[in-house]
């Protein structure tokens, strides 16, 4: 009997199933432009890379 009522009940969603993959890809392209906006980085900051102290460490 209880078998019976699992198969007749349902789960509705809010919304249809391809909005659930759309929200994910928007939010992998998010984070893939916060990432993307990082690139080249450390050659802006080249001070950073470079020996300034003229120490011989």
């Amino acid at each position: 009997m209880h078998l019976e009522a699992m198969a007749e009940s349902t789960v509705q969603y809010p919304f249809p199933a391809f909005v659930f993959g759309a929200i994910a890809m928007g939010i992998f392209l998010a984070l893939a432009l916060v990432t993307w906006s990082y690139r080249d980085v450390a050659n802006r900051h080249e001070h950073k890379g470079k020996d300034s102290h003229g120490s011989s460490h």
